[in-house]
Order: structure tokens, then sequence, then C-alpha cells
């Protein structure tokens, strides 16, 4: 009988997404721009999780300042990052949604000057943390995490 495991190796310098939302790791990877670095990034989809039920986990061994963990945070904030220097765990660091996010989401009033202006940030600021909700700081058209 063959087991179902899969072994990863230990990164010596960089750091660990845990606890992401099953299936959610290539949304990452590609809001990230992980594939426009040159280090070792593996992504486990689907592991057994204990608290979860399945997660994915992405490895990524390269120094933590490369990676925009507001980003990370707006796209999910339960997200746990593990920070690794010398084989070993040396810090958590517990997520939070950014207070502002700059062009992860598009604003979708035809009337915002990003509609417009092509070469234009699109800016969304978090108006109401406990819904979720960001608004265009240029125009405030709401958008809501949680509804998407």
């Amino acid at each position: 009988m063959v087991e179902n495991t899969l072994n990863i190796g230990k990164i010596s310098e960089g750091f660990v997404l845990d606890h992401i939302q099953a299936g959610k790791s290539m949304d990452i990877y590609k809001y990230l721009n992980l594939d426009q670095l040159d280090c070792c990034v593996a992504i486990i989809k689907n592991a057994k999780s204990n608290k979860m039920g399945k997660k994915d986990i992405i490895k990524i061994e390269c120094p933590i300042d490369i990676i925009d963990l507001d980003i990370l945070g707006f796209i999910d904030h339960n997200i746990t990052v593990n920070i690794i220097e010398d084989s070993k765990i040396v810090e958590k660091k517990e997520l939070k949604l950014p207070s502002e996010i700059k062009n992860v989401i598009r604003c979708h009033n035809p009337r915002c000057i990003t509609s417009i202006e092509q070469g234009l940030d699109h800016v969304f600021v978090l108006t109401d943390p406990e819904n979720e909700v960001y608004r265009c700081k240029y125009c405030e058209e709401k958008y809501n995490r949680k509804r998407g």
C-alpha cells in the first residue's frame, strides 16, 4: 500500500505561508509576483489540516522584505507567516486587513478617473473593517471583500 505523503525539504532562510484557504495558493502566487523572483518556491495544495480540514502552504526561500504583507493581509488575513532563519522558525507574523491597498483590485465605476487615466494607480481605502468594506480613493466606489 502506498501512503499519500509528500515531503518538501526544509528551507534555510525565507518564510512559510501557512493556513492558506485550500485552493487559494495560486492567487497568492500571482498577486505576490512570485513568478518574477529568482528563488525556490514550493506550493502545497490541499494538505491535511486538523484546524481547517484542507489547506494550502507556500514555502519561499528568499528574504521576507521581498513580499508585500499588505497584499497578503487583503487576500486572507488568517494566513500565518512563519519567518525562517537557519532552518528554524524565528518569528510568526499575524496579518491584518491593510488600511489601504494599491493595484490589487480595480475600480469598476466607468466614471472614475482610473477608467480614463490608464497610468493611475487603483487605490482602495478600508472604510468599514468589521464588514471588510473598501472604497475607491477617487470616486468612493464600494468593494466588499467578503462578497468580492
